[in-house]
């Protein structure tokens, strides 16, 4: 009991500084996980925890920085321009048709199950629209993190991978009863963008027939001196190139887009000072992030603690104790509840290969299928993303400019939406059943 109430007041306190501004999100997530690891009795063993943490964030952060760096030179050689200007030429001046539009390509790029690939490839392109008819950014990321968590139930993202590893189901089998409630999430989620369009084009007095364009953003004697006009194709090629391998798994997505990096800054700056130039144009952004992917696992670590004796272990004993038994035969609803909670104050792999099996054991007693339990533990997903356990989150609030209280207190509101539909389409296909 003493460290799942600590496991919980670690969260809080974070939280609650971070809210106050009393601390950085960065030096947060270091000190007070620390502080929490020493009051757990842990001693020294809580730096060796932390460097658990950040060893499992590892291939996150070396993708992180790759993939910044690659959308950052493709960005800097302008591969995005030709776009960008007929999607503002396009929407002349309508900021409905801009939001619109990035919910439909925010649910197309989700399809490869990755967060960080969706926010640097949306927010690369999408940023400079957004920029240049003043819309509110965190727009943006709504719309983004909307269509990510409903499109991150695919078998081959997270969540529902490790559900199945842990339930024993087929990609098939998970997949067939979570598609329903995908696609009207989707559906939702463009309706939304459609909602928060109109009201842009209040606040700015734009109307649907405005004809004026925006001109293009001056840009310095160096930032024109590095683009690339005439390797628009062969970058988009590239790009393509490097999606296709990501979707199908043919290497990690570090090795990726740490080939894919070399590659662009071997063909688009092929001199070597100019190459450190760009990187150093680049690396601002970078190191921002990966902070904060480092500061994560820490969090993680620390909370995971000793293997099977931690402050997340605990929590999920707790959740499991104050079940009454009286609830049984809801007890597939109860897990549906318990992962939204669950999966935002713990990490996929803690809440999926922690929480969920004493859970399951419970509720197979109770007659539930492998099925059932499976479907309803992903039902929290529509919350997941507001954690601050999950690192590409911090890369997309850079990207946008928001902080950590902004992003949370506006997301919420619209992600209630998505859990709902969730929750009804189970209810309504079987697949969450009450026996």
């Amino acid at each position: 009991m003493y460290l799942a109430l600590l496991g919980f007041g670690m969260i809080v306190v974070f939280m609650a500084l971070i809210m106050a501004k009393k601390l950085s999100p960065f030096t947060s997530l270091i000190l007070i996980p620390i502080l929490f690891g020493l009051l757990a009795g842990y001693g020294w063993d809580t730096l060796s925890y932390a460097m658990d943490g950040i060893k499992d964030v590892a291939s996150t952060f070396a993708m992180m920085t790759f993939a910044i760096l690659y959308f950052g030179i493709m960005l800097t050689a302008g591969m995005f321009d030709p776009m960008v200007d007929k999607v503002v030429s396009w929407c002349k001046g309508d900021p409905l048709k801009v939001l619109v539009g990035t919910a439909v390509l925010a649910a197309f790029v989700s399809l490869d199950g990755d967060g960080t690939t969706t926010v640097m490839i949306c927010c690369t392109a999408m940023l400079p629209i957004y920029e240049r008819l003043h819309i509110k950014k965190i727009y943006l990321a709504t719309l983004i993190i909307l269509q990510n968590c409903i499109m991150n139930l695919i078998p081959w993202g997270g969540p529902t991978a490790r559900v199945m590893s842990v339930m024993q189901l087929d990609a098939g089998e998970i997949l067939a009863p979570l598609v329903p409630g995908m696609v009207l999430g989707a559906l939702y989620s463009v309706g939304v963008s459609y909602y928060l369009g109109l009201k842009e084009r209040k606040r700015l007095g734009v109307t649907k027939c405005v004809e004026n364009i925006v001109s293009k953003v001056e840009l310095s004697e160096e930032e024109a001196a590095w683009k690339r006009p005439k390797l628009i194709f062969f970058n988009l090629i590239l790009t393509a190139a490097v999606i296709v391998a990501l979707v199908m798994g043919l290497a990690s997505s570090a090795i990726l887009f740490g080939v894919g990096t070399a590659i662009a800054l071997l063909v688009n700056y092929p001199n070597q000072k100019t190459q450190r130039q760009v990187i150093s144009s680049v690396a601002p952004d970078m190191i921002n992030v990966v902070m904060m992917v480092l500061g994560a696992g820490v969090l993680m670590g620390v909370l995971n603690g000793p293997e099977g004796a931690g402050m997340s272990n605990a929590i999920a004993e707790l959740l499991v104790s104050i079940i009454p038994e009286s609830l049984g035969s809801y007890f597939a609803v109860i897990i549906a509840f318990i992962s939204a909670p669950g999966t935002y104050l713990l990490n996929n792999d803690a809440f999926y290969y922690g929480v969920l099996p004493p859970l399951a054991a419970t509720a197979q007693a109770y007659g539930f299928t492998n099925l059932q339990i499976g479907f309803a533990a992903l039902m929290g997903q529509a919350f997941h993303f507001l954690s601050p356990l999950v690192p590409f989150i911090y890369l997309l609030m850079d990207k946008t400019e928001i902080t950590l209280a902004q992003y949370q207190g506006y997301i919420f509101k619209w992600c209630i939406g998505i859990f709902v539909i969730f929750m009804a389409m189970g209810f309504v296909t079987g697949s969450l059943a009450i026996l």
